[in-house]
């Protein structure tokens, strides 16, 4: 018999956080993150990592789990989700793989992804990033165009973690990072799937996107990079590659202005939510709600309804909602 699993995913600040903590509570769930930057420590803020208290006891998986200068793949995050499938299942809670990483989540939810290393991984990646500190990341780029032309002109070219990512998994698998993202509609999963997706109105995301990040800044942002920098880690290390990050980075060298950083994270991360929309609308598994406008009470009473959930059942989660 296949295990269950819920999954939630959707664009960058579309509100996936809150509204899987009040499914949680209803669901009796666990949730696995499906981030691939917020396995990261000490990059908080501009990975909009919840909060402890903001869990309300609800257990957080695949969090926190990395130093900065680690790699991590898709392979490891796979092996890792599997595992944590398995343990929440073995308690009688229901594993919930909530976040906007298309090929993290592809890989857990998808049997055909298999990511049977043709070398060593480890040393593969370690390999990757040091081509980029003596080389330069225009000759990884060179390098994709060969093995995987597709990827090589949607990613941004200095865009180095997709980059490094793109020709790890070739490297990996012995096939294009491309194909992996040609979802196809019958694809068989080890899980009971029940997959549900967030979407709005896209000028209303694009404005949510930019109140984000203009919060972020607020909260401490730039110092949160100061602050991971100062402590010895290099500008070039594998999580600071991740979006917003490498721009600040650009500010604090004196390469951009801090109104040009705070125009291209922006700018790069509304292009980096139509990419997640995409990506997640080739599966046509998954049930998409409309929340634009919408209340809290409103879009966990129209998924419940989805998974056949009793909210009679849930009266109380759902009133103390706004």
């Amino acid at each position: 018999m296949k295990l269950p699993l819920f999954v939630l995913i959707g664009p960058t600040a579309v509100g996936k956080t809150k509204i899987s903590i009040q499914l949680a509570k209803v669901l009796q769930g666990e949730i696995i993150s499906g981030d691939s930057m917020q396995v990261y420590k000490y990059l908080d803020i501009g990975t909009a990592k919840i909060k402890p208290e903001e869990m309300e006891g609800i257990p957080h998986h695949l969090i926190d789990i990395k130093e900065p200068e680690e790699n991590f793949s898709v392979a490891e995050f796979q092996k890792l989700a599997h595992e944590k499938i398995k343990e929440i299942n073995i308690r009688k809670k229901l594993p919930m793989l909530v976040g906007g990483t298309g090929l993290y989540i592809n890989s857990v939810i998808n049997e055909n992804y298999n990511f049977s290393p043709t070398g060593n991984t480890e040393k593969i990646r370690e390999k990757l990033w040091q081509e980029v500190e003596e080389k330069g990341i225009d000759n990884l780029l060179s390098k994709l165009k060969e093995v995987d032309p597709l990827s090589a002109e949607k990613i941004h070219p200095h865009d180095t973690k997709r980059i490094i990512r793109a020709l790890e998994v070739y490297y990996t698998t012995g096939k294009p990072f491309s194909s992996f993202q040609k979802t196809n509609n019958h694809t068989t999963s080890k899980y009971n799937l029940v997959m549900v997706g967030l979407n709005m109105d896209r000028d209303k995301l694009y404005q949510r996107i930019n109140l984000r990040v203009e919060k972020m800044l607020e909260e401490g942002w730039v110092e949160e990079v100061k602050k991971v920098l100062k402590s010895g880690i290099s500008p070039n290390a594998p999580a600071l590659q991740g979006l917003g990050y490498r721009q600040l980075i650009m500010y604090l060298k004196g390469e951009i202005s801090f109104e040009e950083a705070v125009d291209l994270i922006k700018r790069d991360t509304r292009r980096f939510a139509k990419r997640q929309l995409t990506w997640f609308r080739r599966d046509k598994r998954i049930h998409w709600i409309d929340v634009t406008d919408k209340k809290e009470k409103e879009i966990l009473q129209e998924i419940l309804f989805f998974t056949g959930r009793s909210i009679k059942n849930n009266v109380e989660v759902i009133n103390n909602l706004s």
